[in-house]
């Protein structure tokens, strides 16, 4: 029995940066991962340590030092139209209407075609009636719906997402995440999703990915296999989300697990 390839195959990735005068940063080392069509793959780590890095290699906008990125067993040497990046702050163009920021590019046939799939998603991601509005009238979370519609429209194999609610407000991220979760449902592409949010990444992913400080290499996989939408009081969500804290060094309180207790640290009182 055949064993089907791998949708994105990450070997042996390094990434060196040249230092003016002194000698090359290691940002990203050895790193090895293989994931399937169709999965959702959130990536979590301490800031600055190369998550949106490994995104930019993967996505084909930076070349790697050493190792190699596939995609359908073919190396990506560059950018390339069948897989899409979605940023944090929103790339909507301020000069469009919801309509036509989903439209935009669009190759299919006819203009009845383009027609009908800006359609499909406006109300996939709930935006019906607000087809003619432009981006200064809709909310930062409305707007974001709108970039990811325009994402799906042009049919991509893959979605890099880098970090793309973390500028929203608590209550929108959740709305948000819910709704990319339907999305997800419906439409089953291959999404590596950057955040620094380890709820987030239990709530969305479907395996973690949790990197050292840099320079950066995997330092765990963590399957969660929880039914969706999770519950945020889950025992076992709550299980896999203080095995990341941990990998990541973070105690219950959001301090380094190494640091002094405030009861060593607290000038006693006299």
């Amino acid at each position: 029995m055949s064993v089907a390839r791998p949708k994105i195959e990450i070997e042996n990735l390094s990434l060196d940066f040249a230092a003016d005068g002194g000698s090359p940063i290691s940002v990203l080392h050895e790193i090895d991962l293989s994931v399937s069509e169709g999965e959702f793959i959130c990536i979590v780590g301490p800031s600055g340590c190369g998550k949106s890095t490994l995104l930019n290699i993967a996505c084909g906008f930076l070349e790697p030092t050493h190792g190699q990125v596939r995609i359908d067993g073919v190396p990506v040497e560059r950018p390339d139209r069948r897989r899409v990046f979605i940023f944090q702050n929103t790339a909507v163009f301020p000069w469009l209407s919801v309509e036509q920021n989903i439209g935009f590019g669009l190759r299919s046939s006819t203009a009845d075609e383009n027609a009908a799939t800006v359609q499909r998603y406006i109300e996939m991601i709930g935006l019906a009636g607000f087809e003619k509005a432009y981006p200064r009238e809709l909310s930062g979370g409305m707007n974001q719906r709108v970039e990811i519609a325009r994402a799906l429209a042009s049919n991509p194999d893959v979605l890099f997402m880098d970090e793309p609610l973390g500028a929203l407000d608590y209550l929108t991220r959740l709305k948000m995440r819910a709704d990319l979760i339907e999305i997800w449902r419906q439409e089953r592409k291959t999404i590596l999703f950057v955040t620094h949010d380890v709820d987030e990444s239990v709530q969305l992913a479907d395996r973690i990915v949790v990197m050292s400080k840099r320079p950066a290499s995997v330092k765990a996989v963590i399957p969660v296999d929880l039914p969706r939408p999770r519950s945020l009081d889950d025992p076992e969500y709550l299980r896999i989300r203080d095995e990341i804290f941990h990998l990541m060094g973070i105690d219950h309180f959001g301090r380094n697990e190494d640091a002094p207790s405030d009861s060593r640290a607290r000038p006693s009182a006299e």
